[in-house]
Protein backbone atom coordinates (compact mmCIF):
# COMPACT_ATOMS: atom_id res chain seq x y z
CA UNK A 1 0.00 0.00 0.00
CA UNK A 2 1.18 3.48 -0.72
CA UNK A 3 1.75 6.30 2.14
CA UNK A 4 -1.33 7.99 0.95
CA UNK A 5 -3.77 5.15 2.23
CA UNK A 6 -1.69 5.34 5.72
CA UNK A 7 -1.72 9.12 5.74
CA UNK A 8 -5.65 9.18 5.37
CA UNK A 9 -5.74 6.43 7.70
CA UNK A 10 -3.67 8.24 10.22
CA UNK A 11 -5.78 11.80 9.78
CA UNK A 12 -8.96 9.72 10.23
CA UNK A 13 -8.32 7.79 13.27
CA UNK A 14 -6.39 10.52 14.99
CA UNK A 15 -8.69 13.29 14.43
CA UNK A 16 -11.17 11.18 15.94
CA UNK A 17 -9.14 10.53 18.72
CA UNK A 18 -8.42 13.90 19.50
CA UNK A 19 -12.13 15.29 19.01
CA UNK A 20 -13.22 14.22 22.77
CA UNK A 21 -10.10 16.33 23.87
CA UNK A 22 -10.74 19.40 22.73
CA UNK A 23 -14.41 19.20 23.15
CA UNK A 24 -14.10 18.26 26.78
CA UNK A 25 -11.53 21.15 27.49
CA UNK A 26 -14.14 23.66 25.20
CA UNK A 27 -17.02 22.55 27.49
CA UNK A 28 -14.72 23.21 31.07
CA UNK A 29 -13.06 26.45 29.63
CA UNK A 30 -17.10 27.56 29.03
CA UNK A 31 -17.68 30.54 32.00
CA UNK A 32 -21.20 29.92 31.60
CA UNK A 33 -21.16 26.06 31.04
CA UNK A 34 -19.16 26.25 34.16
CA UNK A 35 -21.88 27.68 36.49
CA UNK A 36 -24.17 24.92 36.22
CA UNK A 37 -27.19 26.58 35.16
CA UNK A 38 -28.95 29.90 36.27
CA UNK A 39 -29.06 33.23 35.09
CA UNK A 40 -25.79 33.46 33.12
CA UNK A 41 -26.16 37.25 31.86
CA UNK A 42 -22.74 39.29 31.54
CA UNK A 43 -21.21 35.85 32.24
CA UNK A 44 -19.23 35.83 28.59
CA UNK A 45 -18.69 39.77 29.04
CA UNK A 46 -16.67 39.17 32.10
CA UNK A 47 -14.54 36.42 31.31
CA UNK A 48 -13.86 36.90 27.56
CA UNK A 49 -10.68 35.27 27.36
CA UNK A 50 -12.08 32.26 28.75
CA UNK A 51 -14.72 32.60 26.17
CA UNK A 52 -12.18 32.86 23.71
CA UNK A 53 -10.01 29.52 24.32
CA UNK A 54 -13.61 27.73 24.99
CA UNK A 55 -14.68 28.95 21.54
CA UNK A 56 -12.01 28.10 19.64
CA UNK A 57 -11.32 24.28 21.27
CA UNK A 58 -15.07 23.90 20.50
CA UNK A 59 -14.52 25.18 16.42
CA UNK A 60 -11.40 22.87 16.17
CA UNK A 61 -13.11 20.05 17.81
CA UNK A 62 -16.28 20.39 15.56
CA UNK A 63 -13.79 20.97 12.60
CA UNK A 64 -11.42 17.71 13.24
CA UNK A 65 -14.45 15.38 13.03
CA UNK A 66 -14.50 16.26 9.36
CA UNK A 67 -11.41 13.84 8.23
CA UNK A 68 -13.09 11.41 10.48
CA UNK A 69 -16.16 11.11 9.10
CA UNK A 70 -14.62 11.03 5.52
CA UNK A 71 -12.89 8.28 6.99
CA UNK A 72 -16.12 6.45 8.22
CA UNK A 73 -17.39 7.30 4.64
CA UNK A 74 -14.70 5.70 2.87
CA UNK A 75 -15.04 2.45 4.89
CA UNK A 76 -18.42 2.46 3.54
CA UNK A 77 -18.18 -0.14 0.75
CA UNK A 78 -19.58 -3.09 1.33
CA UNK A 79 -23.47 -2.50 1.83
CA UNK A 80 -25.79 0.20 2.18
CA UNK A 81 -23.46 2.60 -0.02
CA UNK A 82 -25.84 4.54 -1.21
CA UNK A 83 -26.83 5.48 2.59
CA UNK A 84 -23.83 5.51 4.35
CA UNK A 85 -23.05 8.23 1.71
CA UNK A 86 -26.17 10.31 2.19
CA UNK A 87 -25.82 10.09 5.83
CA UNK A 88 -21.62 11.23 5.56
CA UNK A 89 -23.11 13.82 3.43
CA UNK A 90 -25.45 15.17 5.92
CA UNK A 91 -23.04 14.65 8.41
CA UNK A 92 -20.41 16.78 7.19
CA UNK A 93 -22.53 19.59 6.26
CA UNK A 94 -24.08 19.69 10.08
CA UNK A 95 -20.70 19.76 11.86
CA UNK A 96 -19.38 22.77 9.65
CA UNK A 97 -22.55 24.50 10.78
CA UNK A 98 -21.89 23.76 14.34
CA UNK A 99 -18.52 24.92 13.76
CA UNK A 100 -19.39 28.38 12.35
CA UNK A 101 -21.81 28.98 15.32
CA UNK A 102 -19.10 28.81 17.32
CA UNK A 103 -18.80 32.59 16.10
CA UNK A 104 -21.74 33.25 18.38
CA UNK A 105 -19.67 32.72 21.27
CA UNK A 106 -17.39 35.71 20.67
CA UNK A 107 -20.39 37.98 19.68
CA UNK A 108 -22.28 37.58 23.16
CA UNK A 109 -18.73 38.28 24.52
CA UNK A 110 -18.44 41.40 22.73
CA UNK A 111 -21.82 42.64 22.72
CA UNK A 112 -22.01 41.91 27.06
CA UNK A 113 -18.49 44.25 26.95
CA UNK A 114 -19.94 46.88 24.68
CA UNK A 115 -23.14 47.95 26.67
CA UNK A 116 -24.81 46.59 29.53
CA UNK A 117 -25.24 43.10 29.90
CA UNK A 118 -28.68 42.56 29.60
CA UNK A 119 -29.29 44.41 26.79
CA UNK A 120 -26.11 42.59 25.11
CA UNK A 121 -27.82 39.46 26.11
CA UNK A 122 -30.75 40.11 24.71
CA UNK A 123 -29.58 41.62 21.07
CA UNK A 124 -27.17 38.11 20.64
CA UNK A 125 -30.65 35.84 21.87
CA UNK A 126 -32.29 37.66 19.32
CA UNK A 127 -29.53 37.57 16.43
CA UNK A 128 -29.29 33.83 17.27
CA UNK A 129 -32.94 33.26 17.45
CA UNK A 130 -33.52 34.75 13.82
CA UNK A 131 -34.94 32.27 11.24
CA UNK A 132 -31.59 32.25 9.48
CA UNK A 133 -29.63 31.10 12.31
CA UNK A 134 -32.05 28.51 13.26
CA UNK A 135 -32.26 27.37 9.47
CA UNK A 136 -29.15 27.73 8.26
CA UNK A 137 -27.17 26.76 11.10
CA UNK A 138 -28.84 25.06 14.10
CA UNK A 139 -31.36 22.84 12.29
CA UNK A 140 -28.68 21.30 9.78
CA UNK A 141 -26.28 20.76 12.97
CA UNK A 142 -28.54 18.43 14.85
CA UNK A 143 -29.63 17.06 11.26
CA UNK A 144 -25.84 16.57 10.94
CA UNK A 145 -25.57 14.24 14.32
CA UNK A 146 -28.12 12.13 13.28
CA UNK A 147 -26.44 11.60 10.20
CA UNK A 148 -23.39 10.96 12.26
CA UNK A 149 -25.79 8.41 14.01
CA UNK A 150 -26.65 6.41 10.80
CA UNK A 151 -23.50 6.64 9.69
CA UNK A 152 -21.53 4.96 12.23
CA UNK A 153 -24.98 2.44 12.71
CA UNK A 154 -24.42 1.08 8.92
CA UNK A 155 -20.51 0.63 9.83
CA UNK A 156 -21.42 -1.58 12.82
CA UNK A 157 -24.05 -3.46 10.56
CA UNK A 158 -20.85 -4.00 8.32
CA UNK A 159 -18.41 -5.22 11.62
CA UNK A 160 -16.51 -2.19 10.47
CA UNK A 161 -16.92 -0.07 13.87
CA UNK A 162 -18.42 -0.92 17.42
CA UNK A 163 -21.48 -0.83 17.26
CA UNK A 164 -21.67 1.67 20.52
CA UNK A 165 -19.20 3.97 18.88
CA UNK A 166 -21.57 6.06 17.09
CA UNK A 167 -24.49 6.29 19.77
CA UNK A 168 -22.12 6.98 22.69
CA UNK A 169 -20.02 9.97 20.19
CA UNK A 170 -23.58 11.86 19.74
CA UNK A 171 -25.03 11.50 23.46
CA UNK A 172 -21.57 12.38 24.53
CA UNK A 173 -22.01 15.49 22.64
CA UNK A 174 -25.27 15.87 24.07
CA UNK A 175 -24.59 15.16 27.66
CA UNK A 176 -21.12 17.11 28.45
CA UNK A 177 -21.99 20.52 28.42
CA UNK A 178 -23.79 20.12 31.48
CA UNK A 179 -21.42 20.84 34.31
CA UNK A 180 -20.03 18.83 35.81
CA UNK A 181 -21.87 15.17 36.45
CA UNK A 182 -22.75 15.31 32.48
CA UNK A 183 -19.22 16.76 31.63
CA UNK A 184 -17.90 13.61 33.24
CA UNK A 185 -20.44 11.30 32.17
CA UNK A 186 -20.26 12.87 28.61
CA UNK A 187 -16.43 12.95 27.79
CA UNK A 188 -16.30 9.24 28.72
CA UNK A 189 -19.30 9.03 26.49
CA UNK A 190 -17.24 10.47 24.03
CA UNK A 191 -13.93 8.99 24.59
CA UNK A 192 -14.97 5.81 24.04
CA UNK A 193 -17.45 6.63 21.01
CA UNK A 194 -14.67 8.75 18.58
CA UNK A 195 -11.96 6.99 20.37
CA UNK A 196 -13.51 3.75 19.69
CA UNK A 197 -13.75 4.42 16.24
CA UNK A 198 -10.53 6.19 15.40
CA UNK A 199 -9.10 3.32 17.50
CA UNK A 200 -10.38 0.46 15.01
CA UNK A 201 -9.27 2.73 12.07
CA UNK A 202 -5.51 3.35 13.09
CA UNK A 203 -5.28 -0.88 13.80
CA UNK A 204 -6.18 -1.35 10.61
CA UNK A 205 -3.90 -2.30 8.25
CA UNK A 206 -3.15 -0.36 5.18
CA UNK A 207 -4.88 -2.83 2.83
CA UNK A 208 -7.85 -3.22 4.81
CA UNK A 209 -8.18 0.49 4.97
CA UNK A 210 -7.95 0.20 0.80
CA UNK A 211 -10.49 -2.59 0.84
CA UNK A 212 -7.89 -4.87 -0.85
CA UNK A 213 -9.83 -8.28 -1.20
CA UNK A 214 -6.34 -10.02 -0.30
CA UNK A 215 -5.90 -8.47 3.47
CA UNK A 216 -8.59 -11.10 4.18
CA UNK A 217 -6.15 -14.11 2.36
CA UNK A 218 -4.70 -16.26 5.19
CA UNK A 219 -7.24 -15.67 7.61
CA UNK A 220 -9.10 -18.85 9.19
CA UNK A 221 -12.87 -19.11 7.65
CA UNK A 222 -15.35 -21.36 8.65
CA UNK A 223 -17.27 -23.82 6.53
CA UNK A 224 -20.11 -26.24 6.82
CA UNK A 225 -19.10 -29.88 7.01
CA UNK A 226 -21.02 -32.55 5.60
CA UNK A 227 -22.44 -33.47 9.04
CA UNK A 228 -23.81 -29.72 9.44
CA UNK A 229 -20.54 -28.70 12.02
CA UNK A 230 -18.62 -25.88 11.29
CA UNK A 231 -15.16 -26.44 9.88
CA UNK A 232 -12.12 -24.54 9.44
CA UNK A 233 -11.12 -24.66 6.23
CA UNK A 234 -8.24 -22.69 6.60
Amino acid sequence: MTDAHRLRRLAAGGSLLTVPILYLAGVVADPALRQGGGDTTGVYGRFHEQVSVSATLLHWSWVLLVPGIIGMIHLVRRRHILLGHVAGAVALLGVVNFSALMLGDFMVSLLERSMPPAVGARLAEEALADPGARFGYQIPGFAGLAGLLVLGLLLAADRQVPWWGSPALVAGAFVAPIFWVGTVIGGLLLLAGAGGIGLRMLRMSDAEWAGDPAATQGKPQLSVAPDGKRASTR
